[in-house]
């Protein structure tokens, strides 16, 4: 031992490593009572310090046997916390709100912490609740979230079998708009499109590429799962969760998962260490089964108003095929995507087996008989996050439990029926009890042998993600190099240039773009009335410039007289409308619905339902949830104003419109005022004033259609794609589906041959709704 210790590397925070002959490195903290074996001439860890090598505990054998072995030992509570997955943890952890936590019981500002400290909650759910698979939201930097990393597998290593920790994390590479972009600086993470703008490419390379440099992103901040990406394919145009996805068409959206998921997935070379899994795999949590973009009216399962998904073009089985045929099937050496959330919506009278109308996850039909069985998918199911949480505040409130088609049964049974549909993990659960109860009732019913065999069968798929990334030899990271790897120039420039890839030019009256750098530019301040966002916080007036108006001076002279201005540059973002439903028509005697629009300008639905095709036939509840003949207004209706008022001002000098689209939209409002317009899905101001100036030059193209007026947008199907009349402009081109352009006119070549297709458009008759 003593010749061991030698050969130990003493590094911060007490970790020490050796380094094996042809095998791996191991690391492990000095503290955690984890000593070194030697057998064969190799070291292994005693991860549960009993003196001898345990199949688990031997690198040499495959995953699988691994975690059948560890499986085997575990007691019931260590699977059932296995089976838990964090509510979010920031580090440093927040001080107030929802996901408030403490240090030696005060805050954080308080107590006197190192931002990288571990939480009482953190410590107790780690060690009481036996739980390692935590959701991580924001990092101070990527150094501080390695420090914290490498505290938790410490903990984690010192507690029980010293099962690592699983961290994960939901998408963070999103843009800082006001950001400026410097080749060979580097930044806190490097920043990319939406996903709807990495489809926006029609580029499954650039997307592949993405994964790559974002999976070892992830694991420097010591992140080994990411809740992504979400695949379901956005047939209808209302919903607000749009913009994670690859758009409305099944053919991009397959390619972009597969592209995407092999990327996160993928090891290769030394990082190597079998099957395509290693030290740069990240495991990807593949969102929502079966599809969750076909929400009645648009609306989102987030929401109570919104846990239906329907199907009155019959075309369920369209949102399958990302999975199917995408993540199930990828290209690189890891053959699947590792795990899957369905989601929170009850897909509307798809059980042909059992008639259930319950939460996807709830599904025995949707989990055990496709999931599972049609379509062999024997991975990780979790569940999306508070499902088994009660329900709480109104139809519009986001942070409450969202137990859809449950409603009746209690926490535990809850559970108890995820369990029993082939569910292995339940997200946003801290505690283990209600698993316990599950098991026990499970017991009652079947047996211990039974329920015990079904907790090792889910204990496997858990442990397999983990073994696979090789956490078990050596989950500690170096911090200085994680501060390298995070957000290096050389990933900078990467994610910059998908931005520029990402916009998509959809007017160009007369070739006025590009504009000559230098010339004058009007650009009026954006106001945005007070209102809430989509966890229900308020949001507080603002006037402001919608840009950095540092950045803009680097291109153009400003001014504040539109009669000195060369050109006036607008700038709007698709419009909100609300969630679909209003607590003060219910409180006026309404049945609360009401439309979501896609229009600036106040809308009243004429063309809706007499009859949804879902409802809640409890007492108390709504079981016509029509909103025929109501009226919304959106929030940002001033975009359109200062459209108006700029082209007024301008008086007949081009005026350009910068769009920041999260949805499709009525551009028919204000295009024929305008003279270019660019549309982008989540850039830096610098991405877009590159494009403007013809420092780069446009080729993105529309990943969904851009509907003609909301009279298209209700009587189109919501389970199906490509089904809109589309907007025709003032140069008589059609934002469809696939429509871009460039400096020399439509964008056109192979991408675009690929994807784009001849398509009629779908106009159904209202009469039949």
């Amino acid at each position: 031992m003593k010749d061991i210790e030698t050969m130990a590397h003493q590094h911060g925070n007490a970790i020490s490593y050796i380094q094996n002959d042809g095998g791996p490195k191991l690391g492990y903290c000095m503290h955690s009572g984890v000593t070194i074996l030697e057998q064969d001439g190799y070291f292994f860890k005693d991860l549960n310090k009993d003196g001898k090598l345990d199949k688990y505990e031997d690198w040499r054998l495959s995953p699988e046997e691994r975690a059948r072995d560890l499986a085997s030992k575990m007691t019931i509570e260590q699977i059932a916390g296995l089976m838990l997955y964090s509510r979010h943890q920031s580090v440093p952890a927040a001080s107030g709100g929802w996901f408030a936590s403490t240090y030696g019981g005060k805050s954080y500002e308080d107590s006197g912490a190192k931002p990288w400290e571990l939480t009482d909650e953190q410590m107790k759910f780690l060690s009481e609740d036996h739980l390692r698979h935590i959701l991580v939201t924001n990092v101070e930097t990527p150094e501080v979230a390695a420090r914290w990393s490498n505290l938790v597998q410490a903990f984690a290593e010192s507690t029980g079998l010293g099962i690592p920790a699983n961290n994960s994390s939901d998408p963070r590479h999103s843009s800082d708009s006001s950001s400026e972009f410097n080749a060979g600086a580097g930044g806190a993470i490097s920043m990319w499109p939406e996903p709807l703008g990495l489809a926006a490419t029609f580029d499954p390379a650039l997307t592949r590429k993405f994964g790559e440099i974002a999976a070892k992103e992830y694991r420097a901040l010591g992140l080994t799962t990411a809740l992504s990406p979400q695949i379901d394919i956005a047939t209808d145009p209302r919903w607000f969760r749009f913009n994670g996805t690859f758009g409305e068409d099944t053919r991009l959206a397959t390619d972009m998962a597969r592209a995407y998921i092999d990327g996160f997935q993928t090891s290769s070379g030394e990082s190597e260490l079998a099957d395509g899994w290693g030290y740069d795999s990240v495991n990807a949590m593949v969102k929502h089964w079966p599809g969750g973009g076909s929400g009645e009216g648009g609306r989102d399962a987030h929401y109570g108003c919104g846990k239906y998904a329907v199907y009155p073009g019959n075309n369920f089985a369209e949102h399958i095929k990302p999975f199917s045929e995408g993540a199930f099937r990828l290209h690189g050496r890891t053959g699947k995507a590792s795990a899957v959330m369905p989601y929170y919506t009850i897909s509307v009278n798809q059980d042909t087996v059992n008639g259930e109308n319950v939460g996807n996850s709830y599904s025995s039909h949707l989990i055990r008989d496709l999931l599972r069985e049609r379509y062999g998918y024997d991975g990780v199911v979790c569940t999306d996050w508070l499902i088994t949480a009660d329900e709480s505040g109104g139809k519009d409130t986001f942070l409450s439990g969202k137990p859809w088609g449950v409603e009746e049964l209690s926490v535990a049974e809850r559970h108890y029926k995820l369990i029993m549909a082939g569910v292995d993990q339940f997200g946003g659960n801290n505690e283990i009890e209600p698993v316990l109860e599950a098991y026990r009732m499970g017991v009652a019913e079947h047996g211990e042998t039974y329920m015990r065999n079904r907790f090792e069968q889910s204990a496997v798929r858990l442990l397999k993600n983990i073994f696979r990334l090789g956490l078990f030899e050596n989950p500690y990271l170096d911090v200085e190099e994680s501060a390298h790897i995070v957000g290096n120039p050389s990933y900078m420039q990467a994610g910059y240039e998908a931005q520029l890839k990402s916009i998509v030019m959809l007017k160009n009256k007369q070739q006025i773009l590009p504009l000559p750098r230098q010339s004058t530019v009007y650009i009026p301040k954006r106001h945005m009335p007070a209102g809430k966002d989509w966890f229900g916080n308020p949001t507080p007036e603002t006037v402001e410039y919608p840009m950095n108006m540092e950045v803009v001076a680097k291109y153009f002279k400003v001014t504040d007289n539109p009669d000195e201005a060369d050109f006036g540059l607008v700038f709007m973002s698709s419009p909100k409308s609300g969630t679909g439903y209003s607590q003060e028509d219910a409180d006026n005697g309404g049945n609360g619905y009401v439309p979501i629009s896609l229009q600036y300008k106040p809308y009243t639905a004429e063309h809706a339902r007499k009859q949804s095709l879902a409802g809640d036939a409890r007492p108390d509840e709504v079981l016509n949830r029509t909103y025929l003949g109501k009226t919304v207004t959106t929030h940002n209706e001033s975009d359109l104003d200062a459209v108006m008022d700029t082209a007024e001002k301008m008086k007949g000098k081009p005026v350009i419109v910068s769009l920041s689209l999260s949805t499709p939209m009525i551009v028919g409002e204000f295009e024929s005022h305008v003279d270019g317009i660019i549309a982008h899905f989540g850039v830096q101001d610098q991405a877009i004033l590159d494009i403007l100036t013809g420092t780069a030059e446009p080729s993105g193209r529309l990943p969904m259609q851009m509907p003609a007026n909301m009279a298209t947008v209700e009587s189109q199907f919501e389970d199906v794609g490509h089904d809109m009349e589309c907007h025709v402009d003032t140069e008589n081109n059609v934002y469809d589906f696939g429509y871009g352009l460039n400096w020399s006119g439509l964008v056109e070549d192979e991408r675009t041959r690929t994807y784009k297709k001849k398509q009629s458009t779908i106009v159904f008759s209202t009469s039949s709704l």
